[in-house]
Parts: C-alpha cells; structure tokens; sequence
C-alpha cells in the first residue's frame, strides 16, 4: 500500500464544511517568491490542469455472490466539495461508499477508510483488503503486467459495516481547487485532518447516518491520521469514533527517521522483523517463534547498544547474535556494528542470489539491476511492481463497475503531494500517542486495533509494540491490541492474513458495539 514516507530513504470547520486557512499559511504564501520559474511550475502541477469539473454522484445497486452468502448492496461514487466561509470551493474530495441494502441505517456501523503517503490513495485497502471487489495480489513475486481483473472479495467488510473509501486531495480525482495557499494548507498534518474531518461530518449530514456507530481504517500514514482524527471530530465536529483499525502505523516519526544519528531504539525496533525475515523463508512466523528475539532486542540488545562503539565486547556481542538472529552474513554484522538499517537489508539478505527484497515484504523479491556494483538503485518489488495493476484495475472499476467516469489523471501514488508536505514546525518529528490517549481517555467505549506484518520494514511491528507499551491503562479493561500477521505492510494481499485480518476487526467491531449497547442503557 502506501509509503509512510517523512523516512529519509523514501522522499512518504464548522459544519458547514468552511475551513478558513490558517494565518500562518497566508503569510508565508504573500512571503512566498514569485519568480516567473515559480510560477511555470505551478502552472504544470496535475491540478492546475484539472479544470474540467467532477462528475456528479454515481449510484448503482449491486448483488454479489460469495461463499455461503449472498450480499445485496448499493455503490456510490462521487466527490464532496469543502468551501471556506465566504462559500468559496476549496478542494474536491473523492470518495466510494458501499451501503448494504438489507440493514438499518441507524443502527449499521459505517467506517471511513484511507490510505496513507501522504499522496496515496485509498485504492490499497478498497481492493486489496475490505472492499467487495478483490485484486489478488498473493505470491513472492508481483508482476507490472499483471491482470488487472478483480474478483468478489470473500474477506470484505461488507458483511459487518457499511464503507466509504475517501481519497484526500491531490489522490484519486480528488484536487485542490482554491490556489496555492489552499494547497498548502491541506498539504500539511494538521490542514489534511481538518479536510478528512470536515468530510466525514458532511458524509454523516447528508446521508442521513449521524446516528449510525462510526469506525474508522487508515493504513501507514493513514493510521497515523486516525487518532488525529479520532480527536479531532470529538472536540471540533461532535462525532465520535466507536473504533479505529490502524493499518501498518506509525505512531512517531522520531522513532523511525533517527537511525543515521545513532538513535537505538531504531535498531532495536526492527530487528524483530529481520527475525522474521529469517524464520518465514522457513516456516510459519508467530509471536511466540519470535519471543527471544523481542526479548533481546529491547534488552540486552539495546543494553548494549547505549554502550556505544567504543565498548568493542559490547559490538563483538551484538555483531554476533544479530547475525544469528537475522541471517545476515557475520562479516557484514561485524563490519556495521550490529546496527542494520532498512536499505541494507534490502540488498544484502539475499545477496548470494543477487536478489532485492522489498521493504515492504521481506519475502517478495526481484533480480537486482546492478549485481556487481558496490551500491544500486533499483525499484521496490512491492510498492513499485504493484502501481500498474492497481492503477488499472481501480480506474477499470469506478468507470465501468460503479459507472463514475472522471476526466483527468487518477493518482494512485502522488509524489508531488509527499514532497509537498509540511510536517509542523518545531525540532521533532510529529507523533499521534498523546491523541490516542487523550481520545481513549475521554471515550471510555473506544476500540483501537493495531495491526502490522512480520516482515514489514518500513514500519516494523516492534515499533509499535515498545510504543504501546507505554500508554497509561486507561480504565479497567484493556481497549488497545496490536495483532501481527504473516507479510509486510500489506499482509492483507495474503489470503491467509486478510482471513486473519477480518476475524480481529469483526471481534473488535463486536466489542465496541457491545460497549455502546451496554452505554445506551445506561
């Protein structure tokens, strides 16, 4: 799916829906230089030349046969569009809802899904993981030129919760339409919450549906939006949230961008994932196979670490049990001090074949392009290989399936938008844990599932783990559980792990809907 890239190695209202730019903005927009080299560049970027308006809502009925049930449901596709207070259009936001024709509106859970980047858009999870349809995507290699077809999708959501994929500005169709200043605000952390919140409140409104139980998915940087979001609509918009999935999170970028400085909680977080790296070219990965690895790595491992490179025992040590742990050649453990980063592992896992593992998914592979030289430059096996079928296979579906045909470019991966981005001022890299625990505090009946592969780099599931781990109880039960899966970062493209997937988030929608029952009587 989708790049979780501030990394280095990747450079990813009221309810009327006014969302005024902040002052801040528009200074640093009339401070902004307007060369004539500035001014051709905008004039390039896809959504200036994206004048042609949006089609109107599309809505067909569909009915959908899969394995002992039969589902009847109707799909929209369309966009909403959110103006300032002066009524002025702002950005189109596109979106696909899928409403089961069978069940109560009041009571039936809706769950906004969204992808991550920034710039990506939600085509991951609508048709790789939740939506009716499925592109399968199961095996240890993808291929460009795979067939684009889709298939019903025996793991969707539809069985449980009525879905809206949004896609934020700049991804899908959806485009800023209101300038340069707009295009900034909603190209930053907290003016895309605001745009995500603002639709969110305008889908409830005008489909009738603030009464329904409201969930929320967001994979990668879109897990990282959802406690933010999950705040945001109960102090700004009054909704809340019953529940939020959180995909391949991150929770701090700190912890993820902080390894070329010698930080070694980055180390240590992802050397459960080499582990597994290791065990799954083997066998089945579980937590329990991987107990002592989790164990040294935030133990000894990072004892030993703080240390630093002057304590040569100290490296010997972890040179060593590294090399055990991960199967990476001795010499080269030795030679980086026990301290293996993302890149390095990409190339040098399977370097006796002369293979590159993806980032995303230890266990896809391609030939690598420069098999003799030092260093080489080459395309991830996942996140790449995966954009044309993906590409074709959602523009195939809105236009013929849904009946939505847009003109213009549909971006499914928008650099432009992630490098655009405005990460917030200050000297630390955003984060979203004094959200979450802020939202589960004031919320006593949220849900949180956090949900990652074993052999995910990017945003490797011991990260997580060593995070959660330091928020507070928050009441008498536990409401926050990480599950892992076997894969990477989208584990849902293994059918084993989707099945998986569905059962966690169908209990956990059980759970928050029991809660809300048990409050309602209250």
């Amino acid at each position: 799916m989708t790049r979780a890239t501030r990394l280095p190695l990747y450079a990813a209202l009221v309810l009327t829906l006014a969302m005024p730019l902040g002052a801040g903005a528009q200074e640093q927009a009339g401070n902004r230089e307007q060369s004539q080299g500035q001014q051709e560049a905008r004039r390039s970027r896809p959504e200036a030349r994206e004048t042609q308006a949006l089609p109107p809502e599309s809505v067909t009925r569909h009915s959908l046969q899969l394995p002992g049930r039969t589902l009847s449901f109707t799909a929209t596709a369309g966009h909403l569009t959110l103006t300032d207070p002066q009524g002025t259009p702002q950005a189109e936001i596109g979106f696909v809802a899928y409403t089961r024709d069978d069940a109560d509106p009041a009571t039936r859970p809706v769950t906004f899904a969204v992808n991550g980047g920034p710039g990506a858009s939600s085509a991951y999870l609508h048709l790789l993981a939740v939506g009716p349809w499925l592109l399968p995507m199961d095996g240890p290699t993808i291929s460009p030129s795979a067939s684009p077809a889709l298939v019903p999708n025996a793991e969707t959501w539809l069985d449980f919760t009525d879905l809206v994929f949004i896609d934020p500005p700049g991804t899908g169709y959806s485009r800023v339409v209101g300038g340069d200043p707009v295009r900034e605000r909603f190209y930053s952390v907290a003016g895309d919450i605001d745009g995500i919140a603002a639709f969110v409140t305008r889908w409830l409104k005008e489909k009738n549906r603030l009464v329904s139980p409201k969930f929320f998915v967001g994979e990668s940087y879109g897990g990282f939006r959802g406690p933010l979001l999950a705040q945001k609509l109960q102090n700004d918009q009054g909704v809340g949230f019953s529940g939020l999935v959180l995909v391949s999170p991150v929770f701090d970028f700190d912890w993820l961008e902080q390894g070329t400085a010698g930080a070694p909680w980055t180390y240590s977080a992802l050397l459960p994932s080499l582990a597994a790296a290791k065990l799954s070219r083997t066998g089945p990965v579980s937590r329990e196979a991987l107990g002592s690895a989790e164990a040294y790595a935030s133990g000894e491992y990072l004892v030993d670490l703080m240390r630093g490179l002057r304590d040569k025992e100290a490296v010997d040590r972890i040179s060593r049990r590294v090399a055990e742990l991960s199967g990476l050649d001795p010499e080269l453990t030795r030679r980086l001090a026990g301290r293996i980063d993302m890149r390095t592992v990409q190339r040098e896992l399977r370097r006796g074949s002369s293979e590159i593992v993806s980032a995303y998914d230890t266990n896809v592979a391609i030939a690598d392009p420069n098999p003799s030289s030092q260093s080489s430059r080459f395309d991830d096996p996942v996140l790449d290989a995966m954009t044309a079928p993906l590409s074709s296979a959602i523009i195939q579906h809105l236009a013929q399936t849904l009946n939505y045909k847009a003109d213009g470019r549909y971006n499914l991966l928008n650099g432009s938008v992630n490098g655009a981005w405005r990460w917030g001022g200050g000297r630390n890299g955003p984060e979203n844990l004094d959200e979450l625990r802020q939202a589960l505090s004031l919320d006593g009946r949220m849900r949180v599932l956090v949900t990652h592969g074993f052999t995910d780099l990017v945003t490797p599931y011991y990260a997580s783990q060593l995070l959660l781990n330091q928020l507070p109880e928050l009441g008498p039960q536990p409401r926050v559980t990480l599950s892992v899966y076997e894969g990477g970062h989208m584990f849902y493209s293994r059918q084993a792990s989707r099945q998986a997937f569905k059962a966690d988030v169908q209990r956990l929608f059980d759970e928050a809907l029991q809660a809300r029952a048990v409050d309602n009587r209250d």
